[in-house]
Order: structure tokens, then C-alpha cells, then sequence
């Protein structure tokens, strides 16, 4: 049966609209574009789908999934928070991933989510980072939105936000932007398809774009935090 009223939830919280926070982010796609080694759209293809299959499911995915389904206890998701941060080790990615996490779980409070403001209040008081993947599967929760809806929200999301660094960057355009998040639905479907790692088998391995995001500082003219 349809459920027209969660189909709207999801589509706001999948909008671009939606003041989520990380369009602050390139996940070292610009360090990459000055580099050379990212400059056309076949480029930017590959480099999404290298974050979607080595870092997207393998460690951001089952961080959301395990916060999703800590169901509101926040002692439980402050502990997978934790996990979260010892397994990101660019110090700009954990920078990043709370700055990103803490917009979202700010604007959550402000819409009055159940546990948003709790949550928020215990990342202020240092009891726990904030960090994205962990926030995005705490507040969909409790938004109403079901785990895999989540997970592929959270897809979509990071697929939205890389094409859109490769516009500002002048990288692509919007119909080549379009048709990488098109390319990239097989791609997402079948990480969807299996279940999601436990959080202690999680793990990273994106090297390239890893040192670009720790180098980003390094650059004397950036668009980008990271």
C-alpha cells in the first residue's frame, strides 16, 4: 500500500532545499581539481562512485543504520557517535562530518524533532560529536522515515552534494551533474540490496581523496572547508 504522507517526508528531507548543511563540503573533490586528476564528468563519476562503494556503505551507512536503529536512546547513539569518529581518520573528514552533523541536528531542534534538542544539548556539553551519518539516521528515525528509506536518503544526499561541488568548482554542468546521480542508481541499489555492515566491521578506504581533503588546507584559495 501507498503511504503517500511518508513518500513527502522523505522527499523534504532528500531536497537540496532542505538547510542540511553540506554544501560547505567537497570531500577533497577541489584538492583533487587543482591537482588536474578530477576535470570532466567521466572524472566526477569515478570519483563518486569510489565514495559511495568505499566509504559511503562500507563505514557512513552503518553508522546511520546502527543510530537508526538505536530507536531515541541517546546513551547508545552517543556511544556509535564515538565508534563513528575513532574510524575517520582525516582530521578534516571528522571535522567536516560534525559540522555537517551538528547543522542538521541544529535545524532538527529548531523543528522541534522528537530527542533533536536533547541530543543537540548533549553534543554541547561534549557527551557525544554529532557526526553526520549518526544524526542523519537519529533525527530520520524520528522524522518517521524506515531504515532503508534512510540509507538511501543519505546516498542521495552525498551523491547530491559531490555533483553539486563539481558545478560550483566548474567541473560540469547541471545536465552532466544529472546524469552522474543517474549512473550512480545501480550502484547505490545493489549497496541497498545487502545488509548493512555492523559497526564493528565498518571501514574506509578512499586514500586518494583522504590525503586531497588532509592537503585542502595546505591551498591558498579554497571553496571549500575540506
Amino acid at each position: 500500500m501507498r503511504d503517500d504522507a511518508a513518500l513527502l517526508v522523505a522527499l523534504q528531507h532528500a531536497d537540496s532545499f532542505f538547510p542540511g548543511g553540506g554544501t560547505a563540503f567537497s570531500w577533497g573533490l577541489e584538492p583533487l581539481h587543482g591537482d588536474g586528476r578530477v576535470a570532466d564528468a567521466a572524472a566526477v563519476e569515478r570519483f563518486l562512485g569510489t565514495q559511495i562503494e568505499r566509504r559511503w556503505a562500507s563505514c557512513d551507512r552503518p553508522f546511520l543504520v546502527a543510530a537508526h536503529r538505536a530507536a531515541g536512546d541517546l546513551g547508545r547513539i552517543a556511544e556509535i557517535d564515538r565508534v563513528y569518529m575513532a574510524m575517520v581518520l582525516p582530521r578534516e573528514l571528522r571535522e567536516g562530518a560534525v559540522r555537517a552533523g551538528g547543522a542538521l541536528l541544529e535545524i532538527h531542534r529548531r523543528l522541534a524533532t522528537a530527542g533533536a534538542a536533547d541530543y543537540r544539548a548533549l553534543v554541547r556539553d561534549a557527551g557525544a560529536s554529532g557526526a553526520l551519518p549518526v544524526v542523519q539516521g537519529f533525527v530520520w528515525r524520528a522524522c518517521g522515515i524506515e531504515e532503508a528509506a534512510a540509507a538511501a536518503l543519505s546516498a542521495h544526499a552525498l551523491s547530491v552534494g559531490v555533483v553539486g561541488a563539481a558545478i560550483r568548482l566548474g567541473i560540469i554542468g547541471h545536465v552532466a551533474a544529472q546524469a552522474i546521480i543517474m549512473a550512480m542508481r545501480p550502484l547505490i541499489a545493489a549497496q541497498l540490496a545487502e545488509p548493512a555492515l555492523d559497526i564493528r566491521e565498518a571501514h574506509s578506504f578512499a586514500p586518494a581523496a583522504d590525503i586531497a581533503a588532509m592537503r585542502h588546507e595546505t591551498q591558498t584559495a579554497r571553496l571549500f572547508a575540506n
